[in-house]
């Protein structure tokens, strides 16, 4: 299922919206296989009702088994917007993470050799924000989603320079102490890091 579009803020648009690798129910799918194939043989043996018996639980220990990994991959999301990265999980207990994309300071992927072939890995975020470090596994094509993050990054980057570019062409018609408030709002939401608010502090108090 995809991400709710009206969970979307104005103007935000969904980029990336994944699911797990499909490796990640993979050897849950084989044990089912495997279990169906030699159970079935068995069966048709008409051995000792107690060994049929044993057969049919370990069959639908191995159906249960698998179909908790496919629940659990398809209420699974990893969503990039333009605005935020969102990892959704779970059916009866959900859970999510949001990192706003001008909160991302680190992108980092790895891959083993057999990850490699297989397109899946593990994408490592780092963020100011209250998760700090984030891991995510089973990843399609993580390197790709890495490069796509830093896009949106500078993307944003670009989005706030414009609107900074845009208070100050407005200076002439706001007062140095509106200037200043909006300025510093800026700089509470995470707009202006620390040196980017001194800066535009300074040169409107002509220091």
């Amino acid at each position: 299922m995809p991400y709710p579009s009206k969970l979307l803020n104005d103007g935000e648009e969904i980029v990336l919206d994944l699911r797990p690798h499909w490796w990640a129910v993979t050897p849950r799918t084989i044990l089912l296989v495997a279990a169906l194939v030699v159970g079935a043989g068995i069966l048709t043996n008409d051995l000792h009702e107690l060994v049929d018996l044993l057969v049919a639980l370990v069959i639908l220990a191995a159906l249960g088994w698998a179909a908790m990994a496919w629940a659990g991959w398809l209420s699974t999301s990893f969503t990039l917007t333009t605005d935020r990265l969102i990892y959704r999980s779970g059916i009866l207990h959900k859970s999510g993470i949001e990192i706003p994309i001008t909160r991302v300071n680190t992108v980092m992927f790895g891959q083993g050799l057999f990850e490699r072939i297989l397109g899946a890995g593990d994408l490592v975020i780092e963020s100011a924000s209250e998760q700090g470090q984030q891991r995510f596994s089973n990843v399609r094509k993580p390197e790709l989603v890495q490069n796509t993050i830093h896009r949106q990054m500078e993307a944003s980057e670009q989005r706030d320079a414009d609107r900074i570019g845009g208070a100050v062409r407005g200076a002439g018609r706001i007062s140095v102490a509106e200037q200043l408030e909006k300025l510093s709002d800026l700089h509470d939401r995470g707009v202006l890091s620390d040196d980017e608010f001194e800066q535009q502090k300074r040169a409107l108090l002509g220091g």
